[in-house]
């Protein structure tokens, strides 16, 4: 226990978040980054990598829901799945709640894979599911190289600095669709639409140049995130997620959710800002 500590994220020179630390669990410093997990007062357990806010025990069920249950009832029969990234396992953690034959979950630092088991089992509770394949490597890399072919690809990807800037590049957009089935179709973290609406405007251009038919953003609160407001982007082949019969979702959402539903698969749509669907057209 320590006493009278705060940990802050500044988000720029001008906005901060701090949170009043009960406890430092973990820290150390992989060939990537430093990684730190605070149990916290209000937020529960977090996982900080370099400086930065990653998840929290108390909000990451939107986050993690909402990036692996939207593309998984999109698509009519999804059994192959690749994740990039999520190291903290809360995306593999909801995706093994589907039908799926297996899912490849792709890391790059495998001291975040163990200290979030060891401290954070609330998320990582699935990764020794016999469905998940876990394979350490630069997930830019894996889709340069493999010759396997997806149904869904989620990439549960930090924010675009250092060896996580190429997730955001259009070679690797390129290589995702690459990836994926004819009817395949990817979902990944878009960063906030009020601090990173240029990024997200050069995202929706890349996926357009990589062949992607159907590109559509989704934001969603994010209380522990900079601004509130994140956003994550939808890019098919095939099937749009506005036209999923809501009836069909609540016959295989035959598990728990928190934040997800039938109406909220189309209703996170709807409620797109303007000015976020207006900035990618």
């Amino acid at each position: 226990m320590v006493n009278n500590v705060w940990f802050t994220e500044y988000h720029n020179k001008n906005v901060a978040l701090s949170v009043r630390v009960k406890d430092i669990l973990y820290k150390d410093k992989s060939e990537y980054q430093e990684i730190l997990i605070l149990d916290t007062y209000d937020f529960g357990k977090v996982l900080v990598l370099d400086n930065t806010f990653q998840t929290t025990e108390f909000d990451e069920f939107i986050y993690h829901e909402l990036i692996s249950h939207i593309p998984l009832f999109t698509h009519p029969n999804p059994k192959d799945i690749l994740v990039i990234g999520g190291g903290d396992g809360g995306t593999v953690r909801e995706v093994v709640k589907h039908n799926i034959n297996k899912v490849d979950f792709v890391e790059l630092d495998s001291k975040v894979l163990e200290a979030c088991k060891k401290y954070m089992p609330k998320l990582s509770c699935e990764m020794e599911n016999e469905k998940v394949n876990i394979i350490i490597t630069d997930g830019i890399k894996y889709v340069a190289e493999t010759e396997k072919k997806y149904d869904v690809i989620i990439i549960d990807c930090p924010d675009p600095v250092g060896p996580a800037k190429g997730l955001f590049e259009k070679e690797f957009y390129k290589n995702v669709f690459k990836c994926l089935k004819d009817d395949g179709l990817m979902v990944q973290q878009s960063e906030s639409p009020l601090y990173n609406l240029d990024l997200i405007k050069n995202i929706a251009k890349y996926l357009r140049e990589a062949g992607f038919s159907i590109i559509m953003p989704y934001v969603y609160p994010m209380p522990s995130y900079p601004s509130g407001m994140w956003s994550f982007m939808l890019a098919s082949k095939k099937y749009n997620p506005m036209e999923v019969d809501e009836e069909t979702i609540k016959e295989r959402l035959n598990f728990e959710t928190k934040y997800y539903d039938e109406q909220v698969h189309k209703g996170i749509f709807l409620a797109t800002p303007r000015f976020l669907k207006e900035a990618i057209k």
